[in-house]
């Protein structure tokens, strides 16, 4: 592989304390930003999933930095040193093994308790999986909910996707190979045949990108036995419809049995409503009984 020199500075100032959340490229490793370089030079520590992921990042634009460990069996043991150093003004990047930190990555937790102690947290935006698969997917893209890795189970998986049954936006989710063909199986079945994209490999060598209805794709040969990593893109489905009468209807029942706090639970997870919402309309009508 060859390698590429980092550019010079974008700036003269110096780089600030505080956590970068630095994002790296998804696959093709020509889609690094000009200020990712910068930050991962300057940067007093180098926090990644995989130090061997990154190192092959870092050698190919003649970076030397040391390379921490920091994964979801790292992080509980890690984070106090590192949440130290940044009180100490250490300037500290934070990058995921592909794409941008935070997103199905334990990046999340360090970042809360950075912003918890005062500490400074800097995004450096750049490839992101979600993003490149809404892109190209021709579904629409004017709302969208990444709902993250579904249960590797079925049964939970089924549950899962039929809680964002009606949500009305372009659903996306990421897969393991191994899983990709089961998981759109049961997309077909619970979602139907609503129109989705599978996208994998996006930027590598062998990207492709399928488009068709969730039935249609769910038969494709090609995801029997596949490799590689993928996105799943689903098209919106069509909100619930309710009247203010039905809801209260289900809510002056469930109150029959429960007290107002699950009343108000019971009734958000079958009209897909919002639970603090419900749990005030609950109190609402208790006092208008009174």
């Amino acid at each position: 592989m060859s390698r590429h020199p980092p550019p010079p500075p974008l700036s003269d100032a110096p780089l600030a304390p505080g956590l970068y959340l630095v994002a790296t490229p998804i696959g093709n490793l020509r889609d690094i930003t000009l200020r990712a370089l910068d930050i991962l030079s300057s940067a007093d520590m180098v926090l990644a999933e995989d130090t061997r992921v990154t190192a092959k990042l870092m050698n190919a634009y003649g970076l030397s930095k040391k390379l921490e460990r920091y994964d979801e069996h790292a992080a509980d043991r890690a984070a106090p040193k590192i949440l130290k150093a940044l009180a100490d003004g250490a300037r500290v990047a934070l990058v995921s093994d592909a794409g941008t930190p935070m997103v199905s990555d334990p990046g999340f937790r360090l970042a809360r308790d950075a912003l918890a102690q005062g500490t400074s947290v800097f995004p450096a935006p750049g490839a992101s999986a979600v993003l490149a698969g809404l892109a190209v997917s021709g579904l629409p893209t004017d709302m969208f909910m990444f709902a993250g890795f579904p249960p590797p189970k079925s049964a939970a998986r089924r549950t899962f996707l039929d809680t964002l049954s009606h949500v009305p936006a372009t659903l996306v989710f990421f897969e393991g190979s191994s899983r990709v063909a089961a998981s759109l199986k049961d997309m077909a079945e619970v979602l139907g045949p609503r129109p989705a994209a599978v996208a994998r490999e996006l930027t590598k060598l062998y990207e492709t990108v399928s488009r068709g209805t969730l039935d249609t794709l769910a038969t494709n040969p090609d995801f029997a036995d596949p490799r590689g990593e993928f996105v799943i893109l689903v098209g919106p489905g069509l909100a619930r419809s309710y009247t203010a009468e039905q809801v209260d209807q289900a809510l002056s029942d469930a109150m029959t049995r429960l007290r107002p706090a699950d009343a108000a639970a019971e009734v958000s997870k079958a009209f897909g409503l919002p639970r603090r919402e419900l749990y005030n309309r609950v109190m609402a009508l208790r006092a208008e009984d009174r």
